[in-house]
């Protein structure tokens, strides 16, 4: 045997990947685990592949044609993909290579049947499953036949399905090698799937096996349904029989033929329980081996099973990993915070350093153990009350959970443990409840002013310093930064503002049967930085818009996307005028950025491009002066609201004691409304100036060959990087195996609430009177609108037009500039306090978020009607 060009299984572990792609790595590992069975065979490797088309040219060049097109181009896709496989399918293989597989074959009996099965180097991999994407051939007998199908798999590499979920995925279709396996043929009574963590609900201690006769073809591409048994401890926990008429199975002279199932047969259970727990405890071993959930493809000759493949289950969301074995609730911080995207460990670490409450990463994301919350009765019931206000989705799921009743153990003590924060400003981040304050405008005043003296100090001190200097000092200023952002009375005035609204909301309703009134009363209300951001991006088009030249050489940068245009303006009539404008505009809200909380983050700063659609946009849809008719409006229905809601309370019985209670939290919640914006704006001031310096301090350790790329100080905890900046030694094999890690956990989508056993908890509006096929969420801002909805993930890409309707994953400050456009909104995360909704009513848009899969269920340029009152969107025809 050639192992250059064939290698049989026991020569193969999971260091051959590349030799013999993901399926044939498995295949080896698992044929080298006592106990476990599994058909012996061989593998074609890669070497073959790659031999057999470099001595084809004109592969190569299909292969450059298909690499330059869009993976949403279908039929180009198509056309070029049939070539492909046109051209491999007729490829002559090397007689020497004819005679590597044929030595092999006779080793193992040359008409024995085999299984002719793909494995690519991108198949079966632990970050990215590509189950499925290539083609498997059952009962092959002789060497002809093995030769042909070997062909077909290296065909099967280029089908329409598979090209397109490389290109979606990021995976060059010139680096992409295939191996082909050729394994003995199991002829069973039984076979099928084994999940070793629930695929549907992602827990880790339920297994799910499905079942079905003959062959597990039929059942492993969906063609029959099969049995279906969850087992949790030993324990079949349910059984369901699938009526199973039909089956595939295996030709004497070679092939396969789809049967129907004896009528008998067809309702009894293809596995008794006792054999679905030896099958679970096959999967447990295999499991461990492997060190993480496996998807297992079994077979039952008699009652011995056999594994002919596993791979990992790449679609489960990380567990954080703890010492204990403790029950664990873990809330996501990225839905608190409106950024639920991976984070980089420099991203993770900063937040970690910012926030006073204990957080565990996994996935990339952030997380909070509220188990020593809910085990309390008193902290259970204040804060599954402030979720509830915040996030009834969330509110929900915690719910479920402790509905279970033995998931989270519940002292006998009444008052075991502390309250959490019932209404902090973040709830991730605080601790601590605030004492009341008065209704003074000049308390607002004084935190600002304070704030922006702090960042100007900052900004000074930090310039001049570099080295270990430097890293020291960014550790000791982010006490200035936490000192800022949970000051007492600042925390105050946020938590007046809050609980004024509430109060509003509460008892305008108990007493005019009017939801969400306050709504309407805090429109344009002072000292919002969140909302005068929107609106100044107003006042720079004003400047740009008599300029036509300058007009349309924006539009050549929005169309190319590209950085660095701002000195370009200068040149342009009007040029210098509309840059000043810019620049102005970047030197108070620079540090904004979708997802700012993570410092890794690209700031307005660091690609002005990000706002010019936006700036375009405002141009076309706007007349000069619409910043300060856009505040002025705002401010006119709030009084015009004010003066109706207190005249109504009048003609009520008590009617002057009401009116003036409500005007008392009218004052109040214009008074400080407002402010709750500030704090962030303040600490994502602070992280730009660390990261300019970081940069500049990354960019020496580049010169000096620390390290390779500026960015690598992203994929360093704060101190890692303080370690290599000490000691100028870097590692770049961790550096690059967080990078890809970093890839991996982009493509996941975080839960609400996420438990030690991995399970996602999702929770459901209780909303009774949303129409049958409505989309309900959570009603944040009043009102209803109708218009053309435009799904947008990532506010550079957007093309708005007046009266559109945003629908969006999330929002955060950054996309601000596009509320003054849209005349509604729709957001898969959010409460009534975050973001979207507070800037959505102080710009007086009707929205609903929290509406699961927004984005996938509401199609771009679909007609939509936003129920803001409510709670609930309505698709239209």
């Amino acid at each position: 045997m050639e192992s250059g060009y064939v290698l049989g299984f026991d020569q193969i572990d999971s260091t051959k990947i590349a030799d013999v792609g993901g399926k044939g790595a498995h295949l080896g590992e698992l044929s080298r685990i006592d106990g476990i069975n599994v058909p012996d065979g061989f593998c074609v490797t890669t070497e073959v592949f790659r031999r057999v088309v470099a001595e084809a040219p004109s592969i190569g060049a299909q292969l450059d044609l298909l690499s330059r097109v869009e993976p949403d181009d279908r039929a180009a896709i198509r056309t070029l993909s049939a070539d492909l496989r046109h051209t491999v399918e007729g490829i002559e293989i090397p007689g020497d290579l004819v005679a590597a597989i044929s030595e092999s074959l006779a080793r193992l009996g040359e008409r024995t049947p085999f299984a002719v099965r793909s494995s690519a180097t991108a198949e079966d991999l632990p970050n990215a499953s590509f189950a499925g994407q290539q083609d498997s051939y059952l009962n092959i007998v002789g060497l002809p036949e093995i030769l042909h199908h070997l062909r077909r798999c290296w065909a099967s590499l280029f089908t329409e399905r598979a090209v397109t979920y490389r290109s979606h995925n990021g995976f060059d279709h010139r680096k992409v090698r295939m191996a082909v396996v050729v394994q003995r043929m199991v002829f069973p009574d039984a076979a099928g799937i084994l999940f070793t963590a629930d695929p549907v609900t992602s827990n880790r201690k339920v297994a799910t096996v499905e079942a079905g006769w003959g062959l597990g073809e039929a059942l492993v591409s969906g063609l029959v349904p099969g049995d279906v048994y969850t087992v949790r401890d030993d324990q079949v926990v349910t059984t369901a029989v699938a009526t199973k008429q039909r089956y595939v199975r295996a030709l004497p002279g070679g092939g396969t033929q789809d049967t129907p199932v004896e009528l008998e047969r067809q309702t009894r259970p293809a596995l008794t329980d006792a054999q679905v727990v030896r099958l679970v405890r096959l999967g447990r071993r295999l499991e461990a081996h492997f060190g993480r959930p496996q998807d297992i493809e079994w077979c039952l000759t008699g009652d011995d099973f056999h594994i002919v493949q596993s791979r990992a289950i790449t679609t489960l969301f990380p567990i954080p990993e703890t010492d204990d074995q403790d029950n664990h609730v873990y809330l996501s911080v990225g839905h608190q915070q409106m950024m639920t995207d991976a984070m980089k460990p420099l991203g993770l670490s900063f937040w970690q350093m910012t926030t006073p409450r204990p957080m565990h990463e996994a996935g990339g994301r952030l997380w909070v153990d509220v188990v020593p919350v809910l085990a309390t009765p008193a902290g259970r019931a204040a804060f599954l009350e402030t979720a509830g206000k915040a996030d009834p989705l969330t509110r929900d799921a915690l719910q479920t959970v402790l509905d279970r009743g033995d998931f989270i153990r519940t002292p006998a003590e009444e008052d075991g443990g502390p309250a959490p924060a019932a209404g902090a400003a973040h709830p991730a981040l605080a601790d601590g409840s605030p004492d009341p304050i008065e209704t003074d405008p000049a308390v607002v005043t004084r935190l600002i002013q304070h704030n922006q003296a702090s960042v100007a100090t900052l900004r000074r001190e930090i310039r001049s310093l570099s080295g270990p200097a430097l890293l020291d000092f960014i550790q000791a200023d982010m006490a200035e930064l936490k000192r800022l952002l949970f000051d007492p009375e600042s925390s105050r005035v946020v938590m007046a503002g809050m609980e004024a609204n509430w109060w509003l909301n509460d008892h305008l309703e108990q007493w005019l049967g009017e939801k969400n009134a306050a709504d309407a009363l805090t429109q344009s209300v002072p000292h919002n930085v969140t909302s005068e951001m929107g609106l100044a991006l107003l006042d720079v088009a004003d400047t740009i818009r008599p300029h036509a030249d300058v007009v349309t050489f924006l539009q050549r940068v929005a169309h190319e996307g590209r950085d660095g245009f701002l000195d370009e303006l200068a040149g342009l009539p009007g040029g210098q005028e509309a840059r000043d404008a810019i620049q102005d505009y970047l030197d108070e809200y620079g540090m904004r950025c979708a997802g700012e909380i993570d410092i890794t983050r690209t700031r307005w700063s660091e690609r002005p491009a990000t706002l010019v659609p936006a700036i375009l946009g405002n141009i076309r849809n706007f007349e000069p002066g619409a910043g300060k008719r856009h505040f002025d409006q705002g401010l006119q229905e709030s009084r015009r609201k004010e003066q109706d809601v207190l005249t109504r309370l009048r003609a009520l019985p008590d009617g002057e004691r009401r009116a003036e209670e409500v005007k008392r939290m009218i004052d109040r919640v214009r008074t400080f409304a407002g402010y709750r914006e500030y704090p962030k704006y303040g600490m994502v001031s602070r992280y730009l100036a660390y990261k300019q310096a970081l940069l500049r301090e990354a960019d020496r350790l580049v010169r000096s060959g620390t390290l390779r790329e500026q960015d690598d100080i992203f994929y360093l905890r704060f101190q890692e990087l303080q370690a290599v900046v000490r000691t100028g030694e870097a590692d770049p094999g961790l550096i690059l195996e967080r990078r890809e890690a970093f890839h991996t956990y982009e493509t996941l989508v975080p839960p609400r609430v996420l438990t030690s056993d991995g399970e996602a908890i999702t929770g459901r509006y209780r909303i009774e009177d949303a129409p049958p096929g409505a989309l309900t969420g959570l009603p944040v801002s009043a009102g209803t609108i109708e218009g053309r909805a435009r799904v947008v993930t990532d506010m550079a890409q957007a093309d708005l037009e007046a009266g559109d309707i945003l629908v969006t994953a999330y929002t955060d400050p950054s996309w601000t500039p596009l509320f003054v456009t849209v005349a509604g909104l729709v957001t898969e995360v959010g409460g009534l306090m975050t973001h979207g909704a507070v800037i959505a009513r102080e710009y007086g848009l009707p929205a609903v978020v929290g509406v699961d899969q927004a984005t996938r269920l509401i199609r771009d340029g679909q007609r939509i009607r936003v129920h803001g009152t409510e709670g609930y969107v309505q698709t239209l025809p």
